[in-house]
């Protein structure tokens, strides 16, 4: 099972702190953290979770780093946790790969916690689809002073689930339904002759 933690490129050193703690817990709790591995809260979250798993869904290539100085980084994720893309290797990025990046990321997760956001920022889009996708939306309180909170006090405006820890994060998760394949067709029960009147109304 995997929690999504996103948050501001440009993040403090608080919320970075922050991440990599929760990260941290969340991952010795038996979660796989799944980030976008951009600069700032992303970054700190796969860090935090490194000892225990971490998944980065790249929005190039998977073997298109980005930013460059996260090669290091890259390297240690490829060494010990998962990188994912779907698209073909040696594809750059560009701008629209990303929002289109951030529905992996809420897909492949149970929930996403929002650790810092701009009003309009990449991290509102993965909120915004992951409550789509029927998953859990936590965010963490911030500042009315430091505009890398307004996005996340909105989100718990909204109806967010606030997100203070690790205890508040494992309380959503005991309220979502488990997730389960949906059961295969039963091919055994169906009819041996073609209904056309049905066909053509189809």
């Amino acid at each position: 099972p995997s929690v999504a933690i996103v948050g501001a490129r440009v993040a403090s050193a608080a919320g970075q702190r922050f991440a990599r703690g929760l990260a941290a817990e969340l991952g010795q709790a038996g979660y796989l953290i799944t980030s976008g591995m951009a600069r700032g809260i992303d970054a700190a979250a796969h860090e935090g979770a490194l000892p225990t798993g971490t998944s980065a869904v790249l929005g190039g290539g998977i073997d298109d780093v980005y930013p460059p100085e996260h090669r290091g980084l890259y390297d240690r994720i490829v060494a010990s946790g998962c990188v994912v893309s779907e698209n073909e290797p040696g594809r750059t990025a560009v701008a629209r790969d990303f929002p289109r990046r951030n529905r992996i990321i809420a897909g492949l997760s149970r929930a996403v916690v929002v650790v810092e956001a701009e009003l309009r920022s990449g991290s509102l889009i993965t909120a915004r689809l992951a409550a789509e996708q029927g998953r859990e939306v936590l965010a963490v309180p911030g500042s009315p002073l430091d505009p890398r909170a307004r996005g996340t006090n909105d989100l718990i405006r909204q109806g967010a689930a606030l997100c203070e820890g690790l205890d508040d994060v494992l309380r959503a998760l005991e309220t979502l339904p488990g997730l389960r394949e949906p059961d295969p067709p039963d091919f055994q029960d169906m009819p041996e002759t073609v209904d056309r009147d049905l066909i053509e109304r189809l």
